[in-house]
C-alpha cells in the first residue's frame, strides 16, 4: 500500500459506504487480469466499497493443483487425488436433505466420497445416496507444507486466518469437491467476512444479492429463505417481504477463474459441472467494523432468546456469551483478543526492534508500513467501540493481558508516533 492509498482509506471512513444497487441495476462484475491494477488499485476500487469482482486464469495458471488434480479434458483426476489424499477424513453434506437452514454433513475417507462420485457420475448422475458434496476440508490445515495453490496477492491481508494460526485452534481455508447438481443454499459467510473462490476445475453459477437485499427474503419470523430460488417464496403470509425483492445477480464462474464475494453480500452456489474449487474466508481492516456489527446483532438475538431470565441469573452476561460462542464462534472477549493479536503484529512491523509472531505471516511485512498503519487506525476505531459497549463493560475482563484499555493506549501511541 502507498501513502495515496493509506490517506484515500482514513477519509473513507469519516462517511457511510457507497450503494451497491449498481450491480442490481446492470452492472456487471468487473473481470481482471494480472495486469490491469495493482495491490493498491484493488484495495481502492474493490475491498473499500466492497464490490464483488472475478480475477481471470491467468491468477491461477501457475498452481499445481491446476496442473495436477485435473485430467487433460478439464474434469477432475481421481486417481491422483486418491493416491496423494485417500486416506484423508473428509466433511460430506447431502445436498437433497435440509436440516435447519443447512444440509447435514458427515465424515468419511476422502477414498469412499472419490468411489461414490464416480459411481453417481457413471449413473447420469443419480444415486439412492442423494446428491453429495464435500464442503469445508481443512486441507491446509492438514498439509500447511502442500505446495497446491498460494493466495493471490490482492487476499493477503487475511485477520481472519492470521488470528487462528497463532491460536493454532482452527483456520478458514477450504477445498470443496462435488459433481454436478451439487449446490450451497443461500447465505452470508462467516463473521460476515470476505470470501474468495477459485475454480481448480469444473464451473459455478453464483446467485448474488447486495447487502441488505436478503431482508426481502426472510419469513415473517426473520428466518432467511433456505432456497432464494423456491416457490415458497411465492407465499405472501410467509414472505411477506418478497414482492420487493430485485433479481439475483447470476454469475458464470469458469475453470481457473478467481470470485470475489465481498462482506455482507448473501449467496447460492451451483456446480455446473464436476467442481473442485479452493475457497478462503478473510477479513481485514476494511471490514473489521462489519464483523463487530455482526457480534453486536448475535449477541442482541441471544439475549432476546433468554431475556426472561435476565433477573434471575447472576452471570446472565456471561451467560450470554457463552451462547454467542456457540451460536457464532466467537465472543466478546475473544474478539478483543483478536484484535489485541493483529494489532501487535502491526506495532512489530513498524518496530523492526519487536519480534513478530513465530506464527505471523510472512506477507505482514511485504505489505509494507503504511498497511500496517492503516490496520492499526481500523483496530484504534473498532477496539474503542468495543471499549466504549455496554454489555463488554459488563464482562469479567480481569484475565485478558494486557487490559484492553492499555492495548488501545499502546496503538494511540504508535499512530501518534508515526504522524510526527
Amino acid at each position: 500500500m502507498d501513502e495515496e492509498t493509506l490517506s484515500t482509506a482514513l477519509s473513507f471512513y469519516q462517511s457511510d459506504r457507497p450503494s451497491c444497487d449498481q450491480f442490481h441495476n446492470g452492472r456487471k462484475l468487473d473481470y481482471l487480469r494480472k495486469a490491469d491494477l495493482s495491490y493498491s488499485d484493488f484495495f481502492r476500487d474493490f475491498l473499500l466499497p466492497n464490490y464483488p469482482c472475478i480475477l481471470s486464469p491467468e491468477f491461477t495458471a501457475d498452481w499445481r493443483s491446476r496442473q495436477t488434480w485435473v485430467r487433460a479434458d478439464g474434469s477432475p483426476d481421481f486417481e491422483h487425488l486418491l493416491k496423494h489424499f485417500g486416506d484423508c477424513v473428509v466433511p460430506v453434506a447431502n445436498c437433497d436433505v435440509k436440516e435447519y437452514n443447512a444440509n447435514p454433513k458427515h465424515n468419511i475417507p476422502l477414498r469412499d466420497y472419490l468411489s461414490y462420485w464416480r459411481e453417481h457420475r457413471g449413473s447420469s448422475y443419480s444415486s439412492p445416496r442423494g446428491c453429495l458434496y464435500m464442503k469445508d476440508w481443512h486441507m491446509h490445515r492438514a498439509f500447511p507444507e502442500h505446495g497446491e495453490y498460494t493466495t493471490p496477492d490482492f487476499f493477503q491481508s487475511d485477520w481472519l486466518n492470521e488470528y487462528w494460526d497463532t491460536i493454532k485452534v482452527d483456520d478458514y481455508r477450504f477445498v470443496y469437491m462435488g459433481p454436478k447438481g451439487s449446490w450451497t443454499p443461500f447465505h452470508a459467510d462467516v463473521f460476515r467476512s470476505y470470501s474468495w473462490s477459485a475454480n481448480i476445475c469444473g464451473r459455478k453459477k453464483w446467485l448474488l444479492f447486495a447487502p441488505g437485499r436478503e431482508e426481502h427474503l426472510r419469513d415473517n419470523s426473520g428466518n432467511l429463505v433456505y432456497d432464494a430460488r423456491s416457490p415458497i417464496l411465492q407465499n405472501e403470509d410467509l414472505y411477506p417481504k418478497y414482492s420487493q425483492c430485485c433479481q439475483p445477480i447470476e454469475v458464470l464462474q469458469e475453470a481457473g477463474e478467481v470470485i470475489f464475494i465481498p462482506s455482507g453480500w448473501h449467496h447460492q452456489v451451483y456446480n455446473l459441472e464436476d467442481t473442485i474449487s479452493i475457497n478462503h474466508n478473510w477479513l481485514n481492516g476494511c471490514n473489521v467494523d462489519v464483523m463487530w456489527s455482526f457480534l453486536q446483532g448475535e449477541l442482541a438475538a441471544v439475549q432476546r432468546e433468554i431475556g426472561e431470565w435476565k433477573d434471575h441469573m447472576d452471570d446472565w452476561h456471561q451467560h450470554c456469551q457463552l451462547l454467542l460462542k456457540s451460536c457464532s464462534g466467537i465472543n466478546y472477549c475473544e474478539f478483543y483478543t483478536f484484535l489485541k493479536i493483529i494489532s501487535k503484529n502491526r506495532i512489530a512491523v513498524l518496530d523492526a526492534a519487536v519480534p513478530l509472531q513465530t506464527s505471523s505471516p510472512a506477507e505482514l511485512s511485504a505489505l509494507g508500513p503504511c498497511h500496517a498503519l492503516f490496520d492499526l487506525h481500523r483496530s484504534e476505531d473498532v477496539l474503542s467501540a468495543l471499549l466504549a459497549d455496554e454489555h463488554f463493560g459488563k464482562l469479567d475482563t480481569d484475565l485478558l493481558e494486557p487490559r484492553p484499555e492499555q492495548m488501545l493506549q499502546e496503538i494511540r501511541e504508535v499512530l501518534d508516533a508515526a504522524s510526527l
